[in-house]
């Protein structure tokens, strides 16, 4: 199935809004975004990261993020900052130098490890975006989604997919569910959109699937 099939898979169709949507839509108060520590080679990523920094502080939803000043992790806290947002960081100790630490940013949370870095901003979040990065982007959001697939968090996660940079992903992730390693129904773990301002609408209003915990073999 060509990639544009799959990401309309995987995007909500629009439909009218509705009181009962309106009450059923998430509560987005804190908002966790994985992202590169590079600004990648696409002005397009740069972009995408200001404007969601931008958007979430006029919205008043607070970014939280890996607490580093550099790449598109410094562009979208210094976008937020720069509107009157509120933004969390969330920084290893190892990590915590002059150099890579967002000094701008008061509500800085140092933590021991990589380990404790995610479990704390899946602490403090109420739904995950993923922009366009590396390893360690996909690590923290391949656990995100792991996590809900074993019923650990019912949050929402979006893949902001900024020039199409995570179509390839979309085509893998397809791949999986046809050869039997993902159920059908955990596709919709995820939502995909292409602008920052669709995506925090799709996130506010996407019902994430139920899914069964696993105990060993056996699921409760």
């Amino acid at each position: 199935m060509p990639a544009a099939a799959l990401l309309r898979r995987l995007r909500p169709r629009r439909r009218a809004v509705t009181l009962d949507a309106i009450m059923a839509n998430n509560v987005l108060k804190r908002i966790c975004v994985f992202c590169g520590s590079k600004t990648g080679n696409n002005g397009a990523y740069r972009e995408a990261a200001t404007q969601l920094g931008q958007l979430l502080a006029e919205r008043e939803q607070t970014l939280v993020f890996g607490g580093g000043s550099v790449g598109l992790m410094g562009v979208i806290a210094d976008a937020a900052l720069e509107d009157g947002g509120e933004v969390i960081g969330v920084i290893p100790e190892p990590l915590s130098t002059k150099e890579l630490l967002h000094t701008r940013v008061r509500d800085m949370r140092r933590v021991p490890d990589m380990h404790a870095r995610k479990a704390l901003m899946n602490e403090l979040s109420d739904g995950f975006i993923a922009l366009p990065g590396g390893y360690g982007t996909f690590e923290e959001l391949f656990e995100a989604i792991t996590w809900a697939q074993l019923g650990f968090h019912a949050k929402p996660i979006g893949l902001l997919n900024v020039a199409g940079y995570f179509d390839p992903l979309v085509v893998f992730l397809e791949r999986a569910i046809t050869e039997g390693f993902i159920n059908q129904n955990h596709r919709r773990l995820i939502v995909v959109a292409d602008e920052p301002d669709e995506m925090l609408t799709q996130l506010e209003e996407h019902k994430m699937p139920s899914v069964r915990r696993w105990l060993g073999d056996a699921q409760v």
